[in-house]
């Protein structure tokens, strides 16, 4: 499964160089960074979510400050807060992600990282002008076919500086690519 997940960027890559032309042209006028993800760009996040059998792997990649509000290394008591705070938020997949109870799933993986939310000593000796936050999880769901998407509303409101995700998928219905942000916070299967 994690080979699936890791294969899916590559996999969708076409449509993915598709959506950026269709942008393009949309938007000729503006800068060449607006139209399309940008591998670091505040207010955008990436996730890929793969649904195989009953395994479903979620993997969000976001900047730092869209997660936390800093990128910098969390020396100050208040920063260390907002780190520890954003962390904790981040080890609830089941609430972020808004998963279907019906499906009955459970955490079988959850993984946690940035730079931010290493000990301080750590952070200042690697840290760099851009950071980012990755999690991954993997749910093993006793009813997958109650799965008929997921709901990233909780996830906006719990880091209100992510303004749009760009979710590639592969599941039941093959493999797809789109756009989420609060206004249409929900990902269908």
């Amino acid at each position: 499964m994690r080979r699936l997940l890791l294969a899916l960027p590559f996999t969708l890559l076409p449509l993915a160089a598709t959506q950026a032309a269709e942008d393009e042209h949309a938007h000729e006028h503006e800068h060449a960074e607006h139209s399309s993800l940008a591998a670091h760009e505040h207010g955008a996040a990436q996730l890929n979510v793969a649904l195989d059998g009953n395994t479903l792997e979620l993997a969000l990649e976001s900047p730092t400050m869209n997660i936390v509000g800093f990128e910098h290394a969390a020396v100050s008591a208040s920063d260390q807060a907002a780190a520890a705070k954003a962390k904790q938020q981040l080890q609830d997949p089941l609430a972020l992600f808004s998963i279907a109870p019906g499906a009955d799933c459970s955490v079988t993986k959850l993984e946690v990282a940035s730079l931010v939310f290493a000990a301080a000593t750590a952070a200042t000796k690697n840290a760099s002008e851009h950071s980012d936050v990755d999690a991954d999880y993997a749910l093993t769901c006793n009813h997958p076919e109650q799965l008929q998407g997921i709901d990233l509303s909780e996830l906006f409101k719990r880091f209100p500086a992510t303004q749009k995700i760009q979710v590639q998928l592969i599941g039941p219905k093959g493999q797809q690519g789109s756009e989420l942000s609060p206004a249409n916070p929900r990902l269908k299967f």
